[in-house]
């Protein structure tokens, strides 16, 4: 019911908004009570439910949730202030608030801790005695002394402690909600990246495996060849053999995936001009490397090899040459690397699909639209990322990371 989302819970505004319904019941009883009383205290008794009226509306409106968890005692000092003038004007009949005085402890012990309601049963007990003894009411204050204090400070120590281990309960069990939902994300970080590397191994052993098999069938059918074109195509065969055992062994190893679900990198400084040069060396078509200087990224050997290979191949086949792979120092301490081609570029349509998995973009036949979207992951876990711009012809995809002299905590959040 909606009464229950405002009236019950914690915090200040649901504390304020407690006090509010007491106040607004007992400005409601003072004027219910105004004709019966004697004409010279009823302008009293009207200020005094005037008075908790407009406590009962600030308790209500007012924002608390912006204010300190303590702020709502301000409406029980005031109404505490209220009654101690009542109790001053109608002496003994102000043990007809030792309702509200119980109420007012039993708010305090449910919202507050031990120490604050043990102030607030203080202030009570002021505000209740201290009219009555002026007033020469001694069976009174004695009565309140030895009885009404004493129980309404062990009710509000009791609720008090009963309150605060109730918190504390709620407490440990929304830690231990929020470590199972860190847990389970964790879980699912490291079946995505398994998923991912299995993914990879799926796309990128397709290209070393046609290799093998185009070596393979040569060697077989062709009896022309000399003994040095064997070698040479033999060893074109090994090398894409060599390919493919060390894509299984890298994106197979389960052990990479660590625990909080992070694909684990064996980073090292890497030159980016023999990185492309190798990488380069696994394609049958020509790709040109112009980059100036010598620019070195702190990356994983084998992750780069997969990003560059990966884009490259990607240019030569969706573009069209000459395919141009360059590198330039970028801001941050990050080095972007740059694969570009001389062809029609990506229709704007298809775009925002670049990078996602198993993406329409890639038409290719035999295309399973994860290159793409594997590079993009293997730059982002060395804290780094791809992206696409349209060159003018062409397209220019560009992997940003880090440089391997970039001090620590120059590295973007990946």
């Amino acid at each position: 019911m909606a009464w229950r989302r405002l009236l019950i819970g914690e915090g200040p505004h649901v504390a304020a908004r407690q006090i509010a319904v007491l106040l607004a019941g007992c400005a409601l009883l003072a004027l219910a009570v105004l004709p019966v009383i004697p004409e010279g205290h009823r302008m009293l008794l009207a200020c005094e439910g005037g008075a908790q009226a407009v406590l009962a509306a600030a308790g209500w409106w007012l924002p608390w949730q912006r204010w300190p968890p303590w702020a709502p005692l301000g409406l029980g000092l005031g109404q505490l202030a209220v009654l101690g003038i009542n109790g001053w004007v109608f002496g003994v009949t102000s043990t007809g608030n030792i309702p509200f005085f119980l109420l007012l402890v039993v708010w305090a012990g449910v919202n507050f801790p031990v120490r604050t309601v043990a102030a607030v049963v203080a202030v009570v007990a002021v505000t209740f005695l201290a009219p009555l003894s002026a007033t020469e009411h001694a069976p009174a204050v004695l009565n309140g002394a030895l009885v009404f204090v004493p129980t309404l400070a062990i009710t509000g120590v009791l609720l008090a402690h009963q309150s605060e281990r109730r918190r504390r309960d709620l407490d440990a069990i929304r830690r231990a909600h929020e470590a199972l939902q860190r847990s389970h994300e964790e879980v699912r970080r490291a079946e995505r990246w398994r998923a991912a590397l299995t993914a990879t191994l799926a796309h990128d052993v397709r290209s070393p495996l046609t290799g093998v098999q185009f070596a393979l069938e040569t060697l077989r059918e062709d009896d022309g060849l000399s003994e040095e074109q064997r070698e040479k195509i033999a060893a074109a065969g090994m090398r894409q053999a060599d390919r493919i055992r060390r894509l299984a062994g890298g994106l197979l190893d389960a052990d990479r995936v660590d625990t909080r679900g992070e694909l684990r990198l064996n980073t090292r400084p890497v030159p980016v001009h023999d990185a492309a040069r190798e990488a380069l060396s696994y394609l049958a078509c020509p790709v040109a490397v112009e980059i100036d200087g010598d620019p070195v990224v702190d990356a994983d050997p084998e992750r780069l090899e997969q990003i560059l290979i990966n884009l490259t191949t990607n240019a030569v086949r969706h573009g069209e040459p000459p395919v141009v792979v360059g590198a330039e120092p970028a801001r941050g301490g990050m080095v972007a690397i740059h694969v570009r081609d001389h062809g029609p570029g990506v229709p704007e349509s298809r775009r925002e699909l670049l990078f996602s998995r198993f993406s329409s973009a890639d038409t290719a036949p035999g295309s399973v639209g994860l290159g793409l979207w594997i590079t993009r992951e293997l730059a982002r876990a060395h804290g780094g990322d791809v992206t696409y711009s349209q060159a003018d012809p062409g397209a220019r995809f560009t992997v940003v990371l880090p440089a391997a002299d970039h001090r620590p905590g120059e590295r973007p959040p990946s």
